[in-house]
C-alpha cells in the first residue's frame, strides 16, 4: 500500500493518517483499522465484542469516513456487521464521532475511536442516533453469526485479529474513555428530557381556560392591560426616534427655504437699485 504518489505528503492530515496506517499494521486481540487501498480517508476495521457482555466472542466490522480536515474534526463511524446495538450503515453517534465535533480532541487518533466503541457497545442506548437496543440473547445470537461475516473488501473478519483472548480489565485509557463516553450520554438523554419537558409545559399554557369569573376576570384584565402598557412602553422609543428625524428634516428645510429667500432678496434689492439710480 502506497499513498505517496497519490496523495500530498505535506498534507497535516495525510501525515497523521499514514503515521497511523503505520502504528494500526498489526492487528490485536481487540482491533485492527487500515485504510483502503485506494483511499486513505476510509479505512475498515474489525473489533472485538467486549468480553462479560452480550457481545463477547461477537466480531463487528464496520467502515470510518475520515474528513480531508482530520484531525482537527472528528471522524464517522459506521457498522456493518449486525449486532444489535447499533444500525447497520449508518453513521453512528459517539462522542467522539462527527455528531459531536464540540466534543473531539484533535490528539484522538483512530485507535482512540476503536477502544471507545468496544467501550460504548454494552451501554444503554439512550436515545442516541443510530442506536438499537436488542435484547441480550438477541445480540448474543447475532454475536455468533458475526464469526460467519463477510466483507466484500477485506474477506472474513473473524480472522482479522490475533486469536488471544482479550484482556479483561480495562485499560486505564480505555476507563477514562468510558467515563467520557457515559458522561455524553446522560447529558445527551437529560437535554433529550429537558426538551420534552418543555414541550410539556409549553402545551399546558397553550390549553384553554374556563371563562373566568369574579376575581379572575378582572385579575385577567388586569394582566393583559399590563401586557398592553408594556407593549406601549416599548413603542415609543421607535416613535421618538422616528419624530426626531422628521423634525429635523423640516428644520433643514427651513434652513434652506430661508437662505433661498435672502438670496432671492437681494437680487431683488440690486435690480431695482440699478434701475432708478442710472
Amino acid at each position: 500500500m502506497s499513498f505517496e504518489t497519490q496523495y500530498n505528503l505535506k498534507s497535516p492530515g495525510v501525515k497523521r493518517l499514514m503515521r497511523e496506517a503505520k502504528e494500526l499494521a498489526e492487528p490485536t486481540e481487540e482491533y485492527f483499522a487500515s485504510p483502503l487501498e485506494d483511499n486513505l480517508f476510509e479505512w475498515h476495521f474489525t473489533v472485538r465484542g467486549p468480553p462479560a457482555t452480550e457481545f463477547e466472542g461477537g466480531y463487528y466490522h464496520g467502515r470510518i469516513l475520515l474528513p480531508t480536515q482530520y484531525p482537527m474534526q472528528p471522524p464517522n463511524i459506521i457498522l456493518l456487521t449486525p449486532n444489535g446495538r447499533f444500525e447497520i450503515n449508518k453513521k453512528i453517534c459517539l462522542s467522539i464521532s462527527g455528531h459531536h465535533p464540540e466534543s473531539w480532541q484533535p490528539s484522538w487518533s483512530i485507535r482512540t475511536a476503536l477502544l471507545a466503541l468496544i467501550a460504548f457497545m454494552p451501554t444503554s442506548p439512550a436515545g442516541t442516533i443510530g442506536s438499537l437496543d436488542y435484547s441480550p440473547q438477541e445480540r448474543k445470537n447475532l454475536a455468533t453469526k458475526s464469526l460467519d461475516w463477510n466483507c466484500s473488501s477485506c474477506g472474513n473478519i473473524s480472522q482479522k485479529l490475533l486469536q488471544a483472548p482479550p484482556p479483561t480489565n480495562p485499560t486505564q485509557e480505555e476507563s477514562t474513555l468510558i467515563k467520557e463516553i457515559n458522561l455524553k450520554a446522560e447529558e445527551d438523554s437529560a437535554k433529550k428530557e429537558g426538551g420534552e419537558s418543555k414541550a410539556k409545559e409549553d402545551e399546558k399554557l397553550e390549553e384553554p381556560v374556563s371563562s373566568p369569573t369574579g376575581d379572575q376576570s378582572t385579575l385577567r384584565q388586569r394582566n393583559v392591560v399590563d401586557g398592553s402598557a408594556s407593549a406601549v412602553s416599548v413603542a415609543p422609543s421607535a416613535t421618538d426616534s422616528l419624530l426626531q428625524a422628521s423634525i429635523r428634516s423640516v428644520n433643514r428645510d427651513k434652513f434652506w427655504s430661508t437662505i433661498i429667500w435672502v438670496i432671492l432678496a437681494m437680487i431683488l434689492l440690486l435690480v431695482i437699485r440699478r434701475a432708478f439710480f442710472l
